[in-house]
């Protein structure tokens, strides 16, 4: 609040004291609201996280096989569709390619929940996602998984 000084004509900026409001922390659960905020890599949700290991894996496929998969998009979805594909018996696929055609280009979907689901721990993660777009990428080449990345772990 300005405040005018009659006497001297003189103008002086005086701010009344900030009352500090104590909230009540109930159940000893402490102040509530975000800790990290959005632009640092610790906040970023598991679906985030997960889109990015996604991306990691193609990027490091495309630096050799750029112009095979010149045109491949990759997308992440959490679960796959109720119905399988009839080469998939009773299990649940960690992804999928789908060739492309005239109308759009060939693609690969990579279901979040599925694989999180195998993975033991952030490390094991990375490795089977990595794993699972080798796969699906060998598939669109007509080529065996080892073939396209030496370090394939492939199921063991």
């Amino acid at each position: 609040m300005a405040r005018h000084d009659r006497a001297k004509g003189t103008r002086s900026l005086h701010t009344p004291p900030i009352k500090l409001q104590r909230r009540r922390e109930r159940h000893g659960r402490g102040l509530r609201g975000t800790l990290l905020r959005p632009p640092v890599p610790a906040a970023r949700s598991r679906a985030d996280r997960f889109d990015q290991l996604v991306l990691d894996a193609a990027h490091r496929l495309r630096r050799t096989w750029a112009e095979q998969m010149a045109g491949l998009q990759f997308a992440v979805e959490t679960v796959p569709p109720v119905d399988p594909a009839p080469w998939e018996f009773g299990q649940v696929p960690l992804g999928r390619l789908y060739p492309g055609d005239d109308r759009q280009p060939p693609h690969i979907v990579v279901y979040r929940r599925p694989v999180e689901t195998r993975a033991a721990d952030p490390d094991d993660l990375a490795e089977l996602v990595h794993d699972v777009v080798v796969e699906q990428v060998a598939a669109l080449l007509g080529m065996e998984p080892e073939q396209i990345d030496p370090g394939y772990a492939g199921g063991s």
